[in-house]
């Protein structure tokens, strides 16, 4: 839904409440989840009407949605099981249990039986736990604390508390002006209009009186109140873009023709007349709020809402929407069109693509069918996999004819999987490969599929309920689902010619695909085998690719006609319209125009044998480039994930690498890096304890685990915004050859400026018996946690108001020290000598769990409750240093004070691994988030370890 459209519904929700129609109001806001009115769901909640609780509540979320929204629908179901039990109805207090709590068995099996416990009990007071409990009035207002909390913490509730700060009467007054500006177009303007209805537009008839040269008022209803919403916390503000269009895809599917004459009922009911226009262009169909689920594709409510017929994407006309915020003006400098280097690949360069994380490192597919990985810092081809079929008996007999008339097969399309563990790659023939990339100068083939008949056109991956997927589409007219075994998940019938291409993407818990076909069709599909939930018409009506920008929120699509013509444009995806069409192109060349976006700014097209840019807020082409001659008259192109580094196709079957000035300074460092260890080792051991069980949904492809050493050229260093780290010590008014002060590996940045640092003192800080030991912020950003030398942990909080708007941690704002209600610390056991000891603490990537020690046994904390949820590793050994693994808060590495490193499973209770290599203390152990590699240090002095498992 647009900008407009949510404004017209808090419009409509001031009138329906200056109105008094209640329910209605209510309905509104659940129906849209643009807003969340804390009053009545207290009203709800007081009165016991749990059913209605729930029922508003899931306008705004949905029990698996977050850890936030569990807890407030548990408690919720909670309340409710324990009233049934204590007006002794335990026939109702079963049926809760059962269909209601049940849901949260799996999740606290031992929580789950002791609430089962009490129906075994004559009075559920005589729980511990319970037997404070009063009346049930009173165990209510309990209730609604605890839940206003949770509400406020809780994301997806975020600016949906307040109500706009609106004049009163906001719509009459809207509806008056508009009815002015059509009195003021009248012919014969009459000095007392009679307006009778909001139906048609008004105009006075013909008369022989004198005009009337004033404006006409009309008077608002008498008494009327502007909306009132009791606030739970300061989020005013914009919805930001997440919350603003909680199911994008829906926007696509449903039915909100703007010719039609139609009006809306609230029109018809209102005592002034709005032209049809107007109303035409506020009118727009509601996005279901209730957002799919990651299981749930197959919902028919859900279905009906989002579409009653299908219609071809138009431009809008009726409403001019305003631009979205203007990001700073667009440098050029900060467009890579400097040319690096050329790169001969030996056969023309169809399809290229960046790694994800290795900024620099650049698959390539080619005509002859053959694959290669280019290091473009060292202008070296690593590795080239020409064309084989891994088997051809577990082909189709179809494929197998084929190559026994004409062996010539080409790359269409090259892609690495958003890990950057694989390399998918779709043939012109049937077939699609997955290479496992294990080493910089190693591709494993995994996977052969006979996907489709005729050419597989398209290949990207999608990650389907936290499973990584292959997305294909071919001549055969089918979008197929694969997963790593090669296993087909969904089969998508409905185009009506060879599919050209694909484009898997999530909005929030919606899961979608769209694809074009060669009649110039979309369809947007589910995960589901009901069909494809769109059918629009592509510009151009022939070929056409669709692209996200890098952050996911614009949606670009680039095609070229029958005719030879180009078409660039951005999708209105609410409204399934198009939003604005670049110009710019010229209609000369044969052949299918290539696009590629970056970093949220730009748009790149290949025309013209040249590079053709976009500020993506601006129709108006913003520079091109020649790349000094020789691209292909239609390049093929692609940026790196940073947007530092353009890759382009040339007319001598090779590619130009252009880059700008961060892009320069990245290369520049892996070359210097090269030159100054030519001939490092890289060392590998084996270590058969380290694999798949230590991460979660990674496919077992080997135990193998490496440590590579640093001083190696290959080595791939972090990567901070896109500049390689060692890139942020070199000079910036070096040029690219000058490469002989090598003196000065990295810079420090002295602060002398005392406007540059702040302070702020801790509110009930540790006190001098207690030492900080350790200090870590909070993974959202919000508070700061830390450990004393006794043990003790203590939490502050950054509050969100006017002075911090953002609740983020800052130096300007004095955190609060926080704690639950029952004053719990998280405590660990120490040692009689604690100074001797070294404490270590971890927190989990969401912030839900810490674990720490201080000489003695690990502990598990919860960080809402503060209480202990496990206590494991007795010494000796003693841990050093603690690390979660990103992904699964169950997996933990574990430093020990005699140089190992043990992989621990919580759940379990069972360590996984043991890594030896140090020989001194662990001092450091940190998870890479995207790659398979855990990073180990010591105290021994010696280089870091790297960890790689797959």
């Amino acid at each position: 839904m647009s900008s407009l459209s949510r404004e017209l519904v808090f419009l409509i929700l001031q009138f329906l409440d200056e109105e008094k129609f209640k329910d209605t109001v209510c309905k509104l806001e659940q129906e849209s989840g643009f807003l969340f009115n804390v009053k009545h769901f207290e009203e709800k909640a007081l009165a016991g009407e749990w059913d209605e609780v729930e029922k508003y509540l899931s306008g705004f979320t949905k029990v698996d949605d977050n850890r936030y929204s569990m807890k407030i629908f548990f408690e919720i179901r909670k309340q409710k099981y324990i009233e049934a039990l204590d007006r002794r109805d335990k026939a109702r207090a079963v049926e809760i249990l059962v269909n209601d709590l049940k849901v949260f068995s799996t999740l606290n099996e031992d929580l789950y039986r002791e609430i089962t416990h009490l129906l075994t009990l004559d009075n559920f007071r005589e729980n511990e736990q319970l037997s404070k409990y009063g009346d049930t009035k009173s165990a209510r207002n309990i209730m609604l604390v605890e839940l206003k909390k949770l509400i406020e913490a809780n994301p997806l509730f975020r600016d949906k508390l307040a109500f706009p700060s609106l004049s009163s009467s906001r719509l009459r007054t809207l509806i008056n002006q508009s009815l002015n500006w059509q009195h003021q177009q009248c012919n014969n303007r009459l000095p007392n209009p009679d307006i009778k209805t909001l139906l048609s537009d008004h105009t006075c008839s013909p008369s022989n009186g004198a005009r009337a040269a004033t404006p006409v008022t009309f008077p608002v209803a008498s008494g009327s109140k502007p909306l009132s919403y009791d606030p739970l916390g300061a989020h005013g503000g914009p919805f930001p873009p997440a919350a603003a269009n909680v199911n994008a895809l829906a926007g696509w599917m449903v039915n909100a023709n703007p010719s039609s004459s139609v009006q809306s009922p609230f029109f018809a009911a209102s005592p002034f007349p709005v032209p049809p226009s107007q109303v035409s262009a506020l009118k727009h169909s509601r996005t279901p709020s209730n957002a799919l689920g990651m299981m749930d594709y197959q919902n028919n409510d859900h279905e009906q809402q989002l579409m009653k017929r299908v219609r071809s994407a138009q431009s809008v006309d009726d409403v001019t929407y305003a631009a979205p915020p203007q990001q700073a003006s667009s440098s050029l400098d900060d467009l890579p069109r400097t040319v690096v280097c050329t790169l001969h690949q030996g056969s023309t360069v169809i399809s290229m693509d960046f790694h994800p994380s290795f900024q620099s490192l650049l698959a390539v597919g080619c005509r002859n069918g053959e694959v290669s990985l280019w290091e473009a810092g060292l202008r070296k081809r690593l590795i080239s996999k020409p064309f084989k079929i891994l088997n051809i008996s577990a082909c189709s007999a179809l494929f197998q004819a084929l190559t026994m008339k004409d062996l010539s097969i080409s790359v269409n399309r090259v892609s690495w999987s958003p890990d950057g563990n694989f390399i998918g790659i779709a043939f012109t023939k049937h077939l699609i490969h997955l290479y496992a990339y294990q080493a910089l100068n190693d591709l494993q083939q995994h996977l052969e599929i006979d996907a489709h008949v005729g050419g597989v056109n398209d290949l990207a991956f999608s990650h389907l309920n936290k499973q990584l997927c292959i997305v294909t589409c071919g001549d055969d007219k089918l979008v197929k689902v694969w997963d790593l075994t090669g296993r087909k998940l969904f089969n998508f019938e409905g185009h009506e010619a060879p599919v050209y291409s694909v484009c898997p993407h999530q909005k929030d818990k919606t899961q979608f695909i769209l694809s074009t076909a060669f009649d110039g069709k979309i369809k947007a599909w589910l995960y589901d085998n009901n069909g494809s939930r769109v059918d629009y018409d592509a510009p151009g009506q022939w070929c056409t690719t669709m692209l996200y920008s890098s952050d996911g929120s614009r949606l670009f699509s680039c095609g070229t006609s029958k005719d030879r013509d180009y078409f660039l444009v951005e999708w209105n995806e609410s409204e399934g319209t198009l939003k604005r069409t670049y110009s710019g192109f010229r209609k000369q060349f044969t052949g299918i125009v290539q696009f590629d976006t970056s970093k949220n700014r730009f748009l790149a097209v290949g025309e013209d044998n040249q590079i053709k840019f976009w500020d993506m807020d601006n129709i108006n082409i913003l520079t091109s480039t020649h790349a000094e001659g020789g691209l292909l008259s239609l390049p093929r192109l692609r940026f790196n994930k940073e947007g530092n580094l353009l890759a382009a196709t040339t007319d001598d079957n090779g590619f130009k690498i252009l880059a700008n000035a961060d892009g320069i300074k990245y290369l520049r460092a892996i070359e210097a890096r090269s030159f100054e260890s030519p001939k490092a080792p890289v060392e590998t051991k084996m270590n058969q304890g380290l694999g798949s069980s230590v991460v979660v949904n990674i496919n077992p492809l080997t135990n193998k685990v490496e440590h590579v050493d640093q001083s190696s050229p290959f080595r791939h260093a972090p990567i901070l915004n896109g500049v390689d780290s060692i890139t942020r010590s070199i000079d910036r008014k070096r040029s690219l050859d000058d490469l002989s002060d090598k003196s000065k590996a990295w810079e420090l940045t002295e602060i002398v400026d005392p406007v540059q640092c702040r302070t702020v003192t801790m509110p009930d800080s540790m006190g001098s018996s207690n030492k900080v030991a350790r200090l870590l912020y909070t993974n959202s950003g919000v508070g700061l946690l830390a450990l004393g030398s006794k043990g003790i942990q203590r939490l502050w909080k950054w509050s969100r108001n006017e002075l911090n708007p953002s609740g983020k941690a800052t130096a300007s704002v004095v955190p609060q020290h926080w704690q639950p209600p029952n004053g719990v610390l998280m405590t660990n056991d120490v040692p009689e000598n604690s100074e001797a000891a070294v404490p270590c603490i971890a927190l989990s990537k969401n912030d839900s769990y810490v674990m720490s020690a201080c000489g003695r046994k690990i502990s598990l904390f919860n960080m809402t409750t503060f209480k202990v949820m496990a206590t494991f590793m007795s010494p000796p050994p003693t841990s050093t240093f603690l690390a979660f693994h990103p992904q699964d808060n169950n997996i933990v590495a574990i430093g020990m004070e005699d140089s190992a490193i043990h992989i621990y499973n919580v759940r379990v209770d069972e360590v996984k691994s043991k890594l030896k290599s140090h020989q001194k203390h662990i001092t450091g152990l940190a998870f890479s988030t995207k790659l398979n590699i855990l990073v180990s240090s010591g105290a021994d002095a010696q280089k870091g370890k790297l960890w790689l498992y797959l």
